[in-house]
């Protein structure tokens, strides 16, 4: 179905080739999933199947990539759209009209397809995916989670029999993943379509690959093998294949079913260890940085929170958690200042944030929204580090140093739109870590990152929180959650419906809880971390 033959594609001002001398072919009814560290070249290699590249990118293409025997030499994407679909990294960036109902709709009128089959697909795509709810709702009032299944329908109602996913699950809640990913297998298993797909989050995909597809970079070699095969040699692995390779467990199990029905002699020897505890929490005689009180908002008739009491203090590090819609980015949004509360009130150091100008308030509160992007309009790496600095008063080359311990080596001579969506992510963190603000709000800030940099994101947050910032993280991302919360903040229809110890909100929830707590319940070990110090000290 998807052939690639000797390709190698160099960007219009890059050095080295992304892509060098690849040969791949991807059989019709597979699910193959693309894994590599950010910046490896997998999105490029997405943007190949369908002719984005180079048709759209520019740059230089040798070799030949084929799509159902259409060549992208000969086919410019429109010519293939009824083949192959494309969801990219940033959903919104792709909407046409304002309606979900409608930008269902919008790919099939392209096409010219009949009323009748139209009206049908719509509706089957609106079950598919969960949607029939949000069918009238305007896009903008959605959240990025929303937003990412109704691009994916979009997609979806023109029938492709390829369809191609970049980071599809970034921004969804944990149920919302499985069931997006419960439907593409249905489609592979069913209709016989063949997905490719890039996932950082790999504790959700690898159950459901076929094959896979590791990316080194660096213009190295492609390496193709089975899911296990791959996740025993991959420099990214989920906290499950963490967990295999220190127990040494082979093969590597890829569902948590499979690893619990290896753990048991893991677990006696954890039992022979002291339990980890949680990490303290400030105390309440430290004045909250930023408190929230009755805080209601409304967009319309939708209601995004509803009389949330919500404080942060020194120290701590807050997810805030739940379902897409569940009113996360808005709590995010009302603390940075950027909109007024319908009812109640918001404090900051003691003063409303909208008050505040701005000059002063991004000193005291920094916010990397999910789409980093719209921080960013320098025309290199380099001129949005020396702007950064000199915007809020840093000593030159602050923010680049700050850049290179969140994502090292990168490429300071390229266009920010040139850059993977991790890499614009890593570039927005720096921005906004570099000065320093007491409050730090970060939505989703691992969308797009490999595991090694989220690593060192982790890293990085607890410094900062051991120094005293405050940090409140919204995220689906649980794993993110177990390695550095100390509190977590559950919300549900924009109400908070847990509050507590992040240790144990976590541990208590099916849907919230990472791979470790359940491969190892009941005992309460949340990461591979914790697993491997306690190993280190436990006594034969």
């Amino acid at each position: 179905m998807i052939r690639f033959t000797d390709v190698t594609f160099t960007y219009a001002e890059a050095e080295e080739p992304t892509l060098r001398g690849i040969d791949l072919d991807i059989e019709e009814g597979e699910l193959c999933v693309v894994v590599g560290e950010t910046g490896s070249g997998k999105t490029t290699l997405l943007r190949a199947v369908n002719g984005l590249v180079p048709h759209f990118t520019g740059g230089r293409l040798s070799g030949d990539v084929r799509v159902d025997g259409r060549s992208t030499r000969e086919y410019p994407p429109r010519e293939l759209a009824d083949v192959v679909g494309v969801v990219g990294q940033n959903p919104a960036a792709s909407f046409v009209t304002d309606i979900v109902e409608d930008e269902l709709a919008y790919t099939m009128e392209n096409l010219g397809i009949a009323p009748a089959v139209m009206r049908r697909r719509v509706e089957d795509t609106l079950d598919l995916l969960g949607l029939h709810e949000l069918r009238s709702r305007p896009l903008s009032t959605l959240s990025g989670g929303q937003q990412q299944r109704v691009a994916i329908g979009a997609v979806l109602t023109a029938a492709p029999r390829v369809l191609v996913l970049d980071e599809p699950t970034s921004a969804l809640d944990p149920a919302a993943a499985e069931e997006v990913l419960a439907s593409l297998t249905r489609l592979v298993h069913d209709l016989g379509m063949t997905v490719v797909l890039a996932e950082h989050r790999l504790e959700r995909v690898i159950p459901f690959a076929d094959r896979m597809v590791l990316v080194p970079g660096r213009g190295e070699s492609l390496i193709v093998g089975t899911t296990a095969g791959i996740m025993e040699m991959s420099p990214v692995a989920p906290p499950i294949v963490e967990l295999a390779r220190l127990a040494g467990w082979s093969p590597v199990p890829l569902s948590v079913r499979d690893a619990r029905r290896l753990a048991d002699p893991l677990r006696r020897r954890l039992a022979r260890v002291a339990a980890p505890v949680p990490a303290p929490t400030p105390g309440p005689a430290l004045r909250p940085v930023a408190v929230a009180e009755r805080l209601s908002v409304s967009f319309g008739e939708v209601v995004a929170l509803d009389a949330v009491d919500f404080e942060v203090r020194p120290g701590e590090v807050v997810a805030v958690m739940g379902r897409n819609g569940s009113g996360k980015s808005t709590l995010l949004a009302h603390l940075a200042g950027l909109r007024r509360p319908t009812t109640g009130t918001v404090r900051v150091l003691g003063r409303a944030p909208t008050d505040l100008p701005p000059r002063r308030l991004i000193r005291l509160v920094g916010l990397v929204p999910q789409d980093a992007g719209m921080l960013l309009y320098g025309e290199t790496v380099a001129d949005e580090c020396v702007t950064a600095d000199h915007e809020t008063g840093l000593s030159p080359g602050t923010t680049a140093a700050m850049l290179e311990s969140v994502l090292p080596g990168m490429p300071m001579g390229h266009h920010p739109r040139d850059l993977s969506e991790g890499q614009r992510l890593a570039l927005a963190l720096a921005i906004v870590l570099a000065p320093a603000p007491p409050l730090v709000l970060l939505d989703e800030p691992t969308r797009g990152l490999d595991y090694p940099s989220k690593h060192r994101l982790v890293e990085l947050l607890r410094k900062m929180a051991a120094s005293g910032d405050c940090i409140v993280v919204a995220t689906h991302d649980v794993e993110l959650a177990a390695q550095v919360a100390t509190r977590a903040v559950v919300l549900a229809e924009g109400e908070v419906v847990s509050d507590g110890v992040a240790r144990d909100v976590v541990c208590h929830s099916p849907v919230f809880a990472p791979q470790v707590a359940k491969v190892l319940a009941p005992d309460p070990w949340l990461t591979v971390d914790e697993v491997r110090s306690a190993l280190a000290g436990a006594v034969p």
